[in-house]
């Protein structure tokens, strides 16, 4: 049977309530590592592209599933990382492969839980975060003070910049996760939440808010978009006019947030060139 078939087996017999953690037997434990194995090798991913456009993102709901068996047949267990004590049903991730890729995870600090992939040639500064079921590209810069959330998916070559959040997501098993596609960089104190994708190439500036619920307004192709921002793009949040609009309460009107997106311009790429001597 294949990884998916056993996975998709168990599932059904913890749903059915044959199974719980009590009662999850080695071999059924054993199913469960592989498949985290498989997650940190990136050879299966909570969500994928279907398509070439932006929006083509799909969540692949057995892997989800399979993550949720990990909490589901698993106890909680006293563990240890370095001198400190915590509770969780599962360890951190191992980080021996990582040298040998050429990714770098600073010490005091950065921490990968189990079931979490990073690529060749990353860079991950202290302190930050990479949740179960995330995959981070090729060659990305996860800076200081960000969290990457469960099954997020983060492309090649990307910039989080500090203080950056990426919300995870794990129910309903249907919900695609957060994308952050190739090529992209996000200033520092941004979030990006709810299943947003960020196409490729583009630069969003600093403490900008993604997240569906926010409109995008793209002058590029003159359209306003929910969910996802455009491919080449810089995009920052601009506020417009709330239909609360006056109140007793405060003058001058209400206005909540929105995103401007624009043609990327020259200054732009320059000033977030990636510098090659940090990845040698």
């Amino acid at each position: 049977m294949s990884l998916e078939s056993d996975v998709r087996t168990l599932w059904q017999r913890y749903d059915d309530g044959d199974v719980d953690a009590a009662s999850a037997t080695v071999d059924e434990l054993d199913t469960l590592d592989a498949f985290l194995d498989a997650l940190e090798a990136g050879e299966v991913r909570a969500a994928e592209k279907t398509g070439t456009d932006v929006t083509s993102w799909e969540a692949n709901e057995w892997v989800k599933r399979g993550i949720l068996l990990n909490f589901g047949l698993r106890e909680t267990l006293t563990r240890e990382y370095g001198d400190v004590r915590y509770h969780d049903v599962l360890p951190l991730r191992d980080t021996d492969d990582l040298g040998d890729r050429g990714t770098r995870n600073t010490p005091d600090g950065t921490v990968i839980r189990r079931g979490a992939h990073l690529g060749s040639d990353c860079i991950m500064m202290s302190p930050s975060f990479v949740n179960i079921g995330a995959s981070v590209g090729d060659g990305t810069l996860v800076d200081s003070c960000d969290t990457v959330g469960s099954c997020a998916q983060i492309g090649a070559d990307v910039k989080l910049g500090a203080n950056t959040l990426i919300g995870g997501v794990l129910e309903p098993v249907e919900d695609a996760p957060v994308v952050v596609e190739d090529g992209a960089a996000l200033g520092a104190g941004c979030r990006v939440t709810s299943g947003f994708v960020v196409g490729e190439n583009s630069i969003v500036g600093e403490n900008t808010l993604l997240t569906p619920r926010i409109p995008v307004y793209d002058l590029v192709d003159e359209e306003i978009y929910y969910g996802h921002l455009p491919a080449n793009r810089r995009a920052f949040t601009r506020f417009v006019e709330s239909s609360l609009g006056d109140h007793d309460l405060f003058a001058g009107g209400a206005y909540k947030p929105a995103v401007v997106a624009l043609d990327i311009e020259d200054d732009t790429l320059d000033a977030t060139r990636r510098e090659e001597a940090l990845r040698e």
